[in-house]
């Protein structure tokens, strides 16, 4: 009989961090060339899609903080881990390599706390920006291609109609 995914208990991101640099991640270069692909990234209007969703809500969520988390990670395996990671902890992926995220300071906490630890872990030369920004500065974000206006998707033009 074949197992559910949900019958096995779930292992923590850290502890499935550490079993990977038990498994040779230590050195900080993988002698074997990685052969997991990448998550497919979304569609750019499903991304903007989401990225309204918060936008819509940001007034009233009191409590809440909006920050971007931004990586450059060379091994493959533990960039894919910590995207995964981000995802199921609620943050919205932007691009192939930043994050946004509105979520109590807690959970802030939290992520930076464990990818900390994952940083620490083993030899490399990553870099994991966490990036707190303000709801005007969010309002004032600006995109540039895949010929969207997101001034008009955000409604933040000021039209007069005579």
């Amino acid at each position: 009989m074949k197992m559910k995914k949900t019958d096995s208990p779930e292992v923590s991101f850290l502890k499935l961090m550490e079993r990977l640099r038990k498994a040779g991640l230590s050195t900080g270069k993988i002698v074997q060339p990685d052969t997991d692909e990448p998550e497919p990234l979304e569609e750019l209007h499903e991304r903007i899609r989401k990225i309204l969703g918060i936008f819509g809500n940001l007034d009233k969520k009191v409590g809440k903080m909006i920050y971007f988390i931004m990586y450059d990670i060379e091994n493959n395996k533990v960039r894919n881990y910590i995207a995964k990671y981000l995802t199921r902890k609620g943050c919205t992926r932007v691009q192939k390599s930043i994050f946004i995220a509105n979520t109590e300071r807690k959970l802030y906490d939290e992520i930076q706390g464990t990818l900390k630890k994952v940083q620490d872990m083993y030899d490399n030369r990553d870099s994991i920006f966490f990036v707190p920004v303000s709801v005007d500065e969010i309002r004032a974000m600006k995109i540039i291609g895949q010929s969207i206006d997101f001034d008009l998707v955000t409604g933040s033009k000021n039209t007069l109609f005579f």
